[in-house]
């Protein structure tokens, strides 16, 4: 997140619900997105991600809540609050008979741009996702991949305050995938606040400064990752590689605050730790002044699919 706490908020949702029929899609859901934020839903399959998104970029009427962008209260009708909005849907909404650079411009007249101001935005976001050098070719000519980071370039076109993902990498190789994520990642650093939805753990861990966990229309938990993880008592495991004193190393490390246990297995040394990357150096010198060397690293961190099933108690891969 490049901006700090105290960062004016951009989107607050507040007890939203919908209902279709006998089913509630989404139950009292609140959450707050900052500007330079990127906040992730994450959730299986039919959890009730893309009906918020939907909801929240008024498309949709809800039952009950409030939805404000900028202090702007967000309804289907609500024409002048939804320009704050960049919406990139699941499905592809570009022309294929158009270059990228004609898919830009034209949408851009539609959000009120032109001139030298639309073509200096048509200019960066193809520089942002990477399509810089392929701005004059025909869009039916280009990947899947790249039609999506195009669909991107469209949503950021008019430099909203907010911008919604919904889903954004589904159906796509993993080197375009990869190539989405990037483009994903700068948003947050031009301080644009993103909402991105995803049933992928991987990309919420990568991209996400907080994440909600959203099941069955509620949201079950948010924060940081390490917060998240902090719900399931979860620490880190370290394996350090070594030669020498192995015992004594134990015993040393062992010593230091934030370490659960330290034995020796088969010339290695295992512990846990509450916070591995910043005990790290500590746990190093300790070893060394233990007379043992180390020859290698190991960490492994809980992650969100141990919080979900903890939550849930299912996987998430198998709620997909």
């Amino acid at each position: 997140m490049t901006g700090e706490s105290s960062a004016p908020v951009v989107l607050s949702v507040r007890g939203l619900r919908k209902r279709y029929g006998d089913l509630e899609a989404v139950k009292d859901v609140s959450f707050d997105i900052r500007e330079g934020e990127t906040y992730g839903l994450l959730g299986p399959n039919g959890a009730g991600k893309s009906t918020t998104i939907s909801i929240v970029c008024g498309l949709l009427r809800r039952d009950a809540g409030d939805v404000t962008v900028d202090g702007k209260a967000i309804d289907t009708g609500a024409v002048a609050a939804k320009a704050g909005i960049g919406v990139v849907p699941q499905d592809l909404a570009i022309y294929p008979d158009l270059s990228a650079r004609e898919n830009l411009t034209f949408f851009g007249r539609l959000y009120g741009l032109g001139g030298a101001r639309l073509k200096r935005r048509v200019d960066t976001c193809l520089e942002l996702v990477g399509l810089a050098d392929r701005a004059n070719e025909r869009t039916d000519h280009f990947s899947g991949g790249m039609q999506r980071r195009l669909n991107i370039a469209i949503g950021m076109l008019h430099e909203p305050r907010l911008l919604l993902l919904d889903e954004p990498t589904v159906g796509v190789d993993p080197q375009s995938r990869n190539a989405i994520l990037e483009s994903i990642a700068a948003l947050g650093r031009e301080g644009m606040a993103v909402l991105y939805t995803t049933h992928y753990m991987e990309e919420a861990e990568r991209l996400c400064d907080r994440v909600g966990i959203i099941d069955a229309g509620e949201i079950r938990a948010e924060g940081t990752r390490r917060e998240l993880v902090a719900l399931v008592g979860q620490r880190d495991e370290v394996r350090l590689t070594a030669t020498g004193d192995l015992g004594a190393a134990a015993k040393a490390v062992g010593a230091i605050d934030g370490v659960g246990g330290a034995v020796v297995r088969d010339g290695v040394i295992e512990l846990v730790v509450d916070d591995a990357r910043g005990m790290l150096p500590r746990l190093l010198d300790a070893v060394d002044r233990a007379g043992a060397t180390v020859r290698g690293v190991d960490v492994v961190q809980p992650d969100l699919e141990a919080v979900f099933l903890h939550l849930t108690g299912r996987a998430l891969r198998d709620a997909s």
